[in-house]
C-alpha cells in the first residue's frame, strides 16, 4: 500500500472512530433532569440511529455501568459509573459557587437569610451569606464561626464526624454543650444524622432561630452545610417545620449538584 493510501485508510479509521464517540454522546445528552428515563426507541428517535445501534451502545455502557436498567419500565436511566469519570472535576468544584443560586432561591423562599457553612475540623465557618430582604433580620459576619454544640451548623457537622474526633472535641470542652450531658447531645446527634437537619430553636440566643441541613459530595461525604437563619419572634411551630423544609431542599439540591445521588 503506499503512503497516500495508507494515509486515507486512517483517515477514514479516524472519523469512523470520531463518529461513535459523537454517537455515545448523543445518547447520553437524551438523559436529562426533564426525562431520567429513556427507551431504545425514543432514543433512537432523538438521535436518528437506529434502534439496533442504540441497543449495541447501551449495552456496552450498561457493561461500563455508565447506564442502568430501571427493573420495572424497562427503560435506561444514568449509572453511577458515571461520578466515577467526572470525580477529579466534581472534587474541584467550588462549593460556594455551586450553592450560590440555591441560597439564592433559598432566600426568596423564604424570605429569611440563607448561609452556607463549612467545617474546619473544630468550628463551623460561614462563608457566604445572602440577608434577608425584610426590615428585620438576622445576620452575621461572613467568616463568622461556631463552637457552641446548640449551634444547627455544629450539629451537622458533628453528626457526621469521626466518632473518635467528636468524642475528643467534646471531651476537652472545645465544643460548649451549654448544660447537655454527652449522652444527652449523642441523642440528639443521632437524631440529626436521621433527619438530615438540626435546629437551633432560641438555644444559641433567644432571638435567633436557625436550620441547617447537610450537603453532600459525589463521595456521600458532607462537605457544608445550607442554613436558614432568622428572627425568634416570626418563627412558630408551623413556621420552623416550612423553614426545616426549603432548608432541606436546597441543600439536596446542592448535594446533587456536587455529584452526590441519593440512591447509589
Amino acid at each position: 500500500m503506499s503512503e497516500q493510501g495508507g494515509a486515507v485508510t486512517e483517515l477514514r479509521s479516524e472519523a469512523r472512530g470520531t463518529s461513535v464517540i459523537v454517537n455515545v454522546l448523543d445518547v447520553l445528552r437524551c438523559f436529562t433532569v426533564e426525562r431520567p428515563l429513556n427507551g431504545v426507541t425514543e432514543i433512537a428517535e432523538q438521535v436518528g440511529l437506529h434502534k439496533s445501534s442504540i441497543s449495541r451502545i447501551l449495552s456496552t455502557l450498561e457493561q461500563e455501568r455508565v447506564v442502568e436498567r430501571d427493573e420495572q419500565t424497562r427503560k435506561y436511566r444514568l449509572g453511577v459509573g458515571l461520578i466515577a469519570i467526572a470525580g477529579p472535576l466534581l472534587a474541584n468544584l467550588d462549593v460556594r459557587q455551586v450553592a450560590y443560586p440555591i441560597l439564592e432561591e433559598l432566600r426568596e423562599t423564604t424570605s429569611e437569610t440563607a448561609v452556607l457553612n463549612i467545617w474546619d475540623g473544630s468550628e463551623s465557618i460561614s462563608v457566604e451569606q445572602i440577608p434577608s430582604n425584610r426590615l428585620v433580620k438576622h445576620t452575621s459576619v461572613m467568616g463568622s464561626r461556631y463552637r457552641s454544640g446548640l449551634s444547627a451548623s455544629v450539629q451537622i457537622f458533628l453528626a457526621h464526624e469521626d466518632p473518635e474526633r467528636c468524642a475528643e472535641l467534646l471531651a476537652s470542652g472545645e465544643i460548649e454543650l451549654s448544660g447537655l450531658s454527652v449522652e444527652e447531645y449523642s441523642a440528639r446527634l443521632q437524631l440529626v444524622r436521621e433527619r438530615g437537619y438540626a435546629v437551633n430553636y432560641g438555644e444559641t440566643s433567644n432571638e435567633e432561630v436557625a436550620v441547617a441541613a447537610e450537603i453532600l459530595d459525589h463521595r456521600s461525604e458532607v462537605v457544608a452545610c445550607a442554613m436558614v437563619a432568622a428572627p425568634f419572634y416570626r418563627v412558630g411551630s408551623s413556621e420552623l417545620e416550612e423553614l426545616s423544609s426549603a432548608a432541606l431542599r436546597a441543600a439536596r439540591k446542592i448535594s446533587q449538584r456536587l455529584g452526590y445521588q441519593h440512591n447509589k
